[in-house]
């Protein structure tokens, strides 16, 4: 396992396989490998919260109607392509591309380098899309919430690895780790 000495590298790395092209995930989970509670993050932590941007500026991220409305003002992030994944045919959001099923996604993506593709949440399209990545980036935080939407669990399933973690972080009395899992080949 490699020890990164400056976690702002975790900003390179992270894929996801599908249709031969390559997409980043990307979330922060607690010890029980929770990210939300009632719509919401379970904390918010501004050096992970600045790794997010770092590494999502000017790329494409696709996100669920549930995570958009969690965001402030419930608007697309800015210096991003905004993807909606929405089930409802009607749901329309000014400075983003909403989709209404897989197959969807799935084409709209072809129009972008899915190397600059990063899935974001929340619990359901992360599950959905997860059985086509190979690389997660995985904020650890050390602590377990009240929570009702999760991530799955990497760290229990075979075909997965972590490969590179992060030294101890801090925010006040929150320890956190940045960690890369793989998919095994």
């Amino acid at each position: 396992m490699t020890v990164w000495p400056e976690i702002v590298q975790i900003a390179h790395y992270g894929k996801c396989q599908e249709e031969d092209k390559d997409m980043n995930i990307i979330a922060a989970v607690d010890k029980n490998w929770a990210i939300g509670f009632q719509n919401r993050l379970l904390v918010r932590i501004p050096r992970d919260q600045q790794i997010f941007r770092e590494m999502t500026e000017g790329k494409v991220i696709v996100i669920g109607r549930k995570t958009l409305e969690s965001f402030p003002q419930k608007q697309p992030l800015k210096n991003r392509v905004n993807i909606i994944l929405s089930r409802d045919t009607k749901y329309a959001v000014k400075g983003a591309v909403v989709v209404h099923s897989m197959e969807e996604l799935l084409e709209e993506l072809k129009k972008y380098d899915t190397d600059d593709v990063y899935v974001a949440g929340g619990a359901s399209v992360y599950e959905q899309l997860l059985p086509y990545c190979d690389t997660a980036h995985i904020t650890k935080i050390d602590y377990t919430y009240q929570a009702d939407a999760y991530f799955p669990r990497l760290d229990g399933m075979e075909d997965w690895e972590l490969t590179a973690d992060s030294e101890e972080q801090t925010y006040f009395d929150i320890e956190y780790y940045f960690l890369k899992y793989e998919r095994k080949k």
